[in-house]
Order: C-alpha cells, then sequence, then structure tokens
C-alpha cells in the first residue's frame, strides 16, 4: 500500500518530490497525485493518529481509475527479465499487450516498445554529479573489513564491525566499531553519530543492509523500513532514503570514505593488538581525528575545517533525548488480563482477553498496541521472574471491588461496631504470615452483624476473647449457633455456666492462649 502518511509528512518538512518518491519507494508521480489530491481536501500534517494509510486512500481516492488508456512497460521489470536465459523483447511484448487489454489499457506497439526500452537504457547508462548542499545529507554504511580483538584470556580472536557515517559536503566521518552488526548497534551507531555531528540532517541516505530495511515487505520497486529504523527517523525528524541494492554510486561519498578509512585507519592498525572494544575504539578515534584534520589533496582545507564552517551551523538541533532503542514482540492477552514478555506479566483493560497484541519494549517502557491503537503502557519490570504490573483501571469492576478489601478497611469497619469486634478482626489478621489470606475471614465475620446485630457481635467477640486470645472466625460463629440453640442470649449463658460449673479440674483462659 501507498505511504500515504509518510508522504504527506516529508512533504511537511519541505522535500522535493524527487527525495519523497526515494524513501517511500513510490514514482514521482504518485507523490504529485497525493500532494495535490491532499490540497484540494485541505489536508494538512500532523494528521490524526487513527488516520491510517487504508483510511487516506479511501478519503483522497474512493473510486480512482486510471486517467490513461495506455500503460507505459515497466522498464526495471523488463531490465531485470532480459537477463534470464530464453526471454527477448518479443515475448515481453506480447505479455505486456496481454496484461494492457486484461486491465483495459491500449498497448503500445512493437515498435514503440521497443524505442522507450532503448530510451530507458540510454537513461540509465548516463551519470551526473549531483551537487549537495551544506547540512543536507548524511551516508551510512558498514565497512567491508571488520578490525579485530583478542581475548585475553583465551587468545580467541573476535571479528568487530566498523560503522561509518560522512556528511555528504564537507565529507566529514564518524566511525567507530561494534562487536555485531545487529539492530540495536545499528540503531547505537546512529546516537552517536548525531551526538558526534551536533546536529541532524533533513536526509540520510543508508545500506540497504537487513538492519535498516525489512527485505520481506520490500520488492524490487518498493523499500520498507525496520519498524524501529523508522521510529528513529520520526524521532530525528529525518527522511531515509536506503540505497539500491549493489547500486554504490547511490551513496558515493561514504563508498569511498569507507575506501579511505580501510587505508588511514584499519590498514593503519593492522599491526596493533586490542584486548577490547574499548581499546579499538580509543585508537580508532585517534586516527579518525587525524584523517579528519588532514587538508584536501585539492583544497586549501580539512574536512573539519569545513565541517564547522559551512555544514555545522545548518544542521538541526538534537532532540532533548536520543532515541531509545525498542523492541516490537507478539502476545496473546492471557484470561487474566495480562500479557506475559520476558517471564514479566504487564495488564491489558480485561475487554482485550485473548485478542493479539503488539508490544513496544524499550529499555524502560513497555507499550501494548491493539491494531496499531495503544491500549496501555507500564514501567518495565526488572529483577524477580514474575512480577506483576497491574492497572486498576485494566480490571473488571467486580475485581476492582475485590482490591478495595485490605486490613485497615476491615479495622475501620469493625471500630464502628465496638472494641471487641476491632480486637477479634486484629486477631484473624494477625493470625498469619499474610493477611491476605483471612479477609475473608474478616469479611464473614463483619457481616454477622448484619445478620443478627451490631451489639449481638460485639458481646460474642467479647465472650470469644475470654476463651482464647485469637479467636477464629469459626469459633464465634459456632458461639451464635449455640445461643440459638440453648435459645438465650450469650452473656446470661455466660453467668448460667459459671454458676452451674462443678468443682474440680476446670481449664481456664490460659489453656486457649488467654490472659
Amino acid at each position: 500500500m501507498t505511504k500515504y502518511r509518510e508522504i504527506l509528512r516529508l512533504k511537511s518538512l519541505g522535500f522535493s518530490e524527487r527525495n519523497i518518491a526515494a524513501s517511500c519507494g513510490v514514482s514521482r508521480n504518485t507523490v504529485a497525485k497525493v500532494s495535490k489530491r491532499a490540497e484540494e481536501l485541505n489536508l494538512k500534517w500532523p494528521l490524526d493518529f487513527d488516520m491510517t494509510d487504508h483510511a487516506l486512500e479511501q478519503l483522497m481516492f474512493p473510486k480512482e481509475k486510471s486517467a490513461t488508456n495506455k500503460r507505459m512497460p515497466d522498464f526495471d521489470y523488463i531490465r531485470k527479465e532480459l537477463l534470464r536465459n530464453g526471454v527477448n523483447k518479443k515475448l515481453l511484448w506480447v505479455e505486456y499487450c496481454e496484461e494492457c487489454r486484461s486491465s483495459g489499457d491500449g498497448p503500445l506497439m512493437y515498435s514503440q516498445f521497443c524505442y522507450y526500452i532503448q530510451k530507458d537504457e540510454e537513461k540509465r547508462r548516463a551519470t551526473m554529479r549531483i551537487p549537495r548542499n551544506p547540512g543536507e545529507q548524511i551516508e551510512v554504511d558498514w565497512a567491508g573489513d571488520p578490525a579485530h580483538i583478542i581475548d585475553p584470556d583465551t587468545g580467541e580472536i573476535t571479528e568487530a564491525w566498523i560503522f561509518v557515517g560522512v556528511m555528504t559536503y564537507s565529507q566529514y566521518a564518524f566511525v567507530e566499531a561494534f562487536i555485531n552488526e545487529r539492530t540495536d548497534n545499528w540503531i547505537k551507531a546512529h546516537n552517536h553519530m548525531f551526538q558526534f555531528f551536533g546536529g541532524v540532517t533533513p536526509m540520510l541516505v543508508s545500506d540497504n543492509c537487513t538492519t535498516a530495511v525489512n527485505h520481506k515487505k520490500s520488492d524490487w520497486y518498493t523499500t520498507t523500513l525496520n519498524t524501529t529504523y523508522h521510529e528513529m527517523a520520526e524521532h530525528y525528524n529525518i527522511a531515509i532514503l536506503p540505497a539500491r541494492v549493489r547500486r554504490p554510486k547511490d551513496k558515493p561519498n561514504v563508498e569511498g570514505t569507507v575506501g579511505s578509512i580501510s587505508t588511514w585507519i584499519t590498514a593503519a592498525l593492522r599491526n596493533e593488538q586490542f584486548f577490547s572494544l574499548y581499546e579499538l575504539n580509543e585508537a580508532i578515534r585517534e586516527k579518525l581525528r587525524a584523517f579528519n584534520t588532514r587538508k584536501f589533496q585539492k583544497k586549501e582545507c580539512s574536512r573539519l575545517s569545513l565541517f564547522l564552517g559551512e555544514e555545522q551551523p545548518l544542521l538541526a538541533p538534537l532532540p532533548a533525548t536520543p532515541f531509545e532503542l525498542c523492541e516490537w514482540k507478539k502476545a496473546t492477552v492471557q484470561f487474566n488480563y495480562h500479557i506475559a514478555v520476558d517471564k514479566m506479566y504487564y495488564s491489558v483493560p480485561f475487554q482485550y482477553i485473548r485478542e493479539k497484541v503488539d508490544v513496544r519494549v524499550t529499555e524502560t517502557t513497555l507499550e501494548i498496541f491493539f491494531n496499531h491503537d495503544r491500549i496501555a503502557s507500564h514501567r518495565r519490570l526488572y529483577g524477580r521472574l514474575g512480577q506483576y504490573s497491574t492497572v486498576t483501571e485494566h480490571m473488571p469492576e467486580d475485581h476492582q471491588r475485590y482490591l478495595e478489601w485490605n486490613g485497615d478497611r476491615f479495622r475501620r469497619w469493625a471500630d464502628t461496631i465496638g472494641i471487641n469486634t476491632r480486637k477479634a478482626i486484629d486477631a484473624i489478621l494477625t493470625s498469619g504470615r499474610v493477611e491476605q489470606q483471612y479477609y475473608r475471614s474478616c469479611m464473614g465475620l463483619l457481616r454477622l452483624a448484619e445478620k443478627h446485630s451490631p451489639a449481638q457481635l460485639e458481646e460474642v467477640c467479647a465472650k470469644a476473647l475470654t476463651y482464647s486470645s485469637k479467636p477464629s472466625y469459626k469459633s464465634i460463629q459456632n458461639l451464635f449457633t449455640v445461643m440459638k440453640d440453648s435459645k438465650s442470649d450469650p452473656v446470661s449463658e455466660e453467668t448460667s455456666s459459671e454458676k452451674a460449673r462443678p468443682a474440680g479440674m476446670t481449664r481456664g483462659a490460659h489453656y486457649y492462649g488467654g490472659r
């Protein structure tokens, strides 16, 4: 699908149609058509968050049809197919005519077909030096040859990959070594590079590597950035234009600098041994400083002086914080309205139980999305596995009411009945190591006041405390049963039993733990 949002975003930043087309993987005609239609509808960036590419397509081109009956050949496809054995222009023209007739377009004649193919090849053979303006663009890439690090304990040699970033106008370079070429180091390298330059350019030309481009969603005609890389571009408000595969001329400055780096830095350090990544990068920084301050062969200035004098003042300021690396994961909302991420559990509104969600994980936060809408966010948990982060609003109402159960609430409730009821509640809550185990007992005890009366509950609790300093809910409930069976109030029963108590061995309050 056409990246309508990205086209409008880059258009608002003042990029040319050519650059927007390269960044979004569409033709300039598409960019012009989308821009014109947006002006007609008075659509301006920023758009509403829920205005997706699909929604924009339905709004801008609800019944879009081809405006011409003729269709030009797909020259990229033709050039690619002509490289295959047995494929010629005649065969491709026949297939092209069949496609045109099936779509209702008028095909070109064979002579015209061949003419346009020839013209396209002539255009592709042409070369042009494109002048770059100061502070306009950065080119980035991994250097071809890795450096090496020696493990001081085992002697094992580990490769270290060299990241290179170059300002296209001044050719001022940034170089740093990383232990691998994974996404986390790719993003970290960009953060360090922007800090090194002290700002950002409007455009960045990157290599077509897997850390930059999602090759599963890309093809010969369109290029899709990895989600994390695209988020980094939005954070720094920069447009990323991936170079075409096997097209080094798309980023000539970084390709040339890579060769120079290989000579003046990597090769210059070939006879030195490094026992850590830190040592290697310290040596690289020393060589890089000399490389950037060395004068050009045909200019009376250096990369550093040209950068400081003409480019750095034109750079856009950095955001307040560097881009925070994120990782996207998939999860299913469990019946307890939580998802599991790295053996930690985070709540989601209970309405999404059994739904599959997207999870954006950073070093400090965790965000949960459903159909591209953020439905929850949490501070990331660390430490003991199995921890829960639960937002009360995510719970059903009956579960929220359960959370209101706590020891202080039961104690306040008991205070409204009497001091003996309060003592009984305290005894129940402190009878075990975990007070939450006895919330149901406290609830049952206090509801006896509703079944009988607060005064009767207070008297029964007083009597129970004479038997034991830690009466249970069951013992107090049994006293009510005894009272009902004897059809007498507890106080009278106690008095009569004392009068009728026979002489002999008796068990006093101390037997039950009383005083």
